[in-house]
């Protein structure tokens, strides 16, 4: 039996009560050109039995041996003891500090992250997350704007190795704000972009670069952004996390460092659940707080002089009024920021770096061994983290259909978003991957490869 918590008649009585004739009549300041319209394709609902069948044939769907694939969401070992601590009544049920006095534990909480997170990107805040990276990234490119009051330019420069979903987000948030975003093109031999390709783009407010970039490549983000602010631009940067513990932070970039850090905080003992939910990490320099979206966290004093923490930034729709509001679409992911909160603490400094020690060191060795495959060859030149792009002599899409069958899941097919990528296959190792099972991917993948060479041949 559905849940409806307001009958027809319950319906009637509060549009009577508020003064309208319809439920529609609350939303007619919605132009009819950005209204839906019918859901004409959405089914019809199922009883909770054909809908649980449903979902455990789905889940039966992803059951792999092994993975390979990357791409913005990782595979790391999580400690046992972060969802046991994180599943308790305590965070399990908590939503969000609306009333902080009363919330010391999670304002506490938050607290921590915002200082792990700090310390982990060599920035002076951060605050207590948002939806995921690619919201991160939009919602950094408004804060840019915002910031940069010495340049008026609306347009900012995207480094055209990002992620493309993150990509595909910006372009729906930002561009319906008048701002543009013009791509700067990567180079075809080291994947990286340069500032001679900044330089082709012209005037902007904010360079938005990913450090690792989508393919895993690491480039030279000083040169960067020391050209982004000898321009008038401000310095996004959008990073791994794992990879900040081994590699140059963004608040260390360039002469003055980035101005603002955002990324995506799955890898932080977030699991892989078919695409979320996640987090979105941001931080930024202190100067350039008040136009950070989202909450910050400050620890103070109480009038008996007792430690406590408390709403220190609030500038969420849901505190100011709206038209004032950084944002209208951030919310802190509490329950991810908990587990990603445990996770570091259990690690620690040296934890996290091994983890990124180990996820290098696995791809070095993969990359090495299937380079000796004839026919395949690492596309990119620049150096990498535990992500890189791997040529192939058929597409890309073929190798991942028949290592499918061998129950591997080989990485992603480029060219899906990148046509001329369309035998290059991304690859990711993190520490979950042992030598062994990096040797059954190698050896599937070459057994895979001579298959479809002597197939092609015979044809011939």
């Amino acid at each position: 039996m559905p849940f409806v918590p307001h009958t027809p008649a319950d319906e009637e009585r509060m549009l009577e009560t508020i003064g309208v004739s319809s439920i529609e009549d609350l939303f007619d300041e919605i132009p009819p050109a950005l209204r839906a319209g019918e859901l004409n394709e959405t089914p019809a609902g199922v009883s909770e039995m054909t809908l649980m069948r449903e979902m455990r044939a789905r889940a039966r769907q992803n059951e792999l041996e092994l993975s390979f694939l990357g791409a913005g969401a990782y595979e790391h070992h999580i400690p046992a003891a972060v969802w046991d601590l994180t599943t308790r009544g305590e965070f399990m049920t908590a939503y969000t500090p609306y009333q902080a006095e009363a919330s010391q534990g999670t304002l506490q909480l938050i607290y921590e992250f915002q200082t792990m997170m700090s310390r982990l990107m060599a920035m002076d805040v951060a605050n207590a997350s948002v939806y995921d990276g690619a919201t991160a990234m939009a919602e950094a490119i408004l804060m840019a704007i915002r910031a940069n009051k010495k340049n008026k330019s609306r347009r900012v420069i995207i480094a055209g190795n990002l992620h493309p979903h993150y990509i595909d987000t910006c372009i729906s948030i930002v561009s319906n704000q008048g701002i543009e975003l013009v791509t700067a093109a990567f180079d075809s031999v080291t994947g990286e972009i340069s500032t001679e390709s900044l330089d082709a783009c012209g005037e902007c407010a904010a360079v938005v670069v990913s450090y690792p970039s989508f393919f895993g490549t690491l480039g030279d983000v000083h040169a960067l952004t020391d050209w982004a602010h000898a321009n008038g631009a401000m310095m996004v940067g959008v990073v791994n996390p794992t990879a900040m513990a081994l590699v140059t932070p963004p608040g260390q970039w360039g002469e003055k460092g980035a101005d603002i850090a955002v990324g995506e905080g799955q890898p932080l003992g977030i699991p892989l659940a078919s695409g979320g939910p996640y987090l979105g990490f941001m931080c930024c320099r202190k100067d350039i707080v008040r136009q950070m979206p989202g909450r910050i966290i400050g620890r103070t004093v109480d009038t008996d002089g007792v430690e406590g923490f408390a709403l220190t930034l609030q500038a969420r729709e849901q505190h100011i009024r709206r038209g004032k509001a950084t944002s209208n679409i951030c919310t802190n992911q509490g329950l991810l920021v908990t587990a990603a909160t445990i996770y570091m603490s259990l690690l620690g400094d040296a934890g996290l770096r091994s983890v990124a020690i180990n996820s290098a060191g696995g791809l070095g060795e993969l990359v090495d061994s299937a380079a000796a495959i004839d026919g395949v060859s690492k596309r990119f030149s620049s150096p990498g983290f535990h992500e890189a792009v791997l040529e192939l002599p058929i597409p890309a899409a073929d190798v991942v259909s028949l290592l499918l069958t061998e129950g591997i899941l080989a990485g992603y097919d480029l060219g899906e978003r990148f046509p001329d990528l369309a035998n290059c296959l991304l690859v990711n190792v993190t520490e979950s991957k042992t030598s062994e099972d990096i040797a059954r991917f190698v050896s599937a993948l070459s057994n895979v490869l001579q298959l479809q060479v002597e197939g092609g041949a015979a044809a011939c």
